[in-house]
């Protein structure tokens, strides 16, 4: 029997990187600059296709730093996040001694809760602390309800922290995730659509603040020969080799984003038959998500008894990597003392949610796997 490793979400090439990389060492550009750097974030810029600039940085998580940095966080202030997301969203928050403050998710889209965002500002500005920024994800790739949480956010002039970290390529009505906000997030981790091995960017709406955050992530060094320093700065800038690999990356793009949505058509197809099991997709046609990951709820009540962890164990067992969804934040040890606004929407996706795997590269021997082992769950 076939037992190698299926992975949730395994980096996937497309043949150039190696080609921009050798560039790279030819001409030396081995830094955190470079041709390669300026060129992929033309082709992130390019992509987007919404006047906006783009900040190549080390990790997703360095970018949201920045961008709390660059909408003026300070110790003390409040920070609006939602709950169901990866910590990367929040720890930033920490990082500059703000505080977190949770909202629940909404079961559409699986992201912030408009009604939940509305009721947790009205009551911080009663407690005399107007949230200084909106953290909102696109989670899993699905875009959040980008109407209603901008529109909460300009009725009380508080910019919006857009996490498009796992959503890149994905759009509503028609515009690219990673422009609505104030300020928005990338990420290339290894496991995402596309992958620099690590890194990630800052989308600014203008050549000002995309200057600034390149000289915040360069260590915020004055213009002197000697080296000075009147800013705290962060070691945040994408190497030219990662950036290489980076613009391979994005000559595929949108191959994988098909190739995602192609695995969430077999989840969709597989699970069709199956009562008490959903698939995790979009509300309607002005969401277009590039389902970076498939997600699936259970229903013991109607699966016979079968649950997340049954599913999970049992795909474990022949070595098919599956991962409950996010634990809210707001559950987590680190963070389960500061504020939260909602219900239990978020708890219970996590509690009966699963993560199944959705690489663009799996096979048809590998579906077949995961085909075989569902029936014989479900049966």
């Amino acid at each position: 029997m076939n037992n190698s490793k299926i992975w949730l979400s395994s980096p996937h090439m497309g043949g150039n990187e190696q080609k921009f990389v050798q560039e790279a060492f030819d001409a030396n550009w081995v830094a955190p600059l470079g041709p390669n750097v300026t060129g992929f974030e033309v082709d992130l810029e390019q992509y987007i296709q919404a006047d906006k600039f783009v900040a190549a940085l080390s990790s997703g998580t360095a970018a949201l730093h920045l961008g709390l940095v660059l909408l003026g966080v300070k110790p003390g202030d409040e920070v609006i996040c939602q709950s169901m997301t990866f910590s990367a969203s929040a720890n930033p928050i920490a990082y500059l001694g703000a505080t977190p403050v949770f909202i629940d998710s909404e079961s559409e889209t699986w992201n912030m809760c408009p009604i939940a965002l509305e009721t947790a500002i009205q009551d911080r500005i009663a407690k005399g602390k107007k949230p200084k920024a909106i953290i909102a994800v696109h989670l899993y790739g699905m875009p959040y309800q980008v109407d209603e949480i901008n529109a909460i956010a300009s009725t009380y002039g508080i910019p919006v922290l857009e996490d498009s970290a796992e959503a890149l390529g994905s759009t509503y009505k028609g515009r690219k995730c990673g422009t609505f906000g104030t300020l928005g997030v990338l990420s290339f981790n290894g496991n995402k659509i596309i992958t620099t091995s690590g890194g990630g960017a800052l989308v600014a709406p203008d050549k000002v603040l995309k200057d600034k955050a390149v000289f915040l992530a360069t260590q915020a060094r004055d213009n002197a020969p000697h080296y000075q320093h009147s800013e705290i700065g962060y070691n945040y800038r994408l190497s030219n080799i990662c950036a290489g690999i980076g613009r391979g990356q994005m000559e595929v793009l949108d191959d994988h984003i098909a190739l995602r949505r192609k695995m969430h058509a077999f989840y969709v197809d597989l699970f069709a038959d199956i009562p008490g099991v959903t698939v995790f997709s979009e509300p309607n046609d002005t969401y277009f998500s590039n389902h970076w990951l498939t997600a699936i709820l259970l229903n013991p009540a109607l699966t016979n008894g079968v649950t997340r962890e049954t599913l999970r164990l049992a795909m474990e067992a022949q070595n098919i990597e599956c991962r409950p969804l996010w634990k809210p934040m707001h559950l987590q040890p680190i963070f389960e003392q500061y504020p939260y606004y909602g219900g239990t929407v978020s708890e219970t996706l996590f509690n009966d949610g699963l993560c199944l795997p959705s690489g663009s590269n799996l096979t048809d021997a590998e579906r077949n796997r995961i085909t075989d082992l569902v029936r014989e769950v479900f049966k």
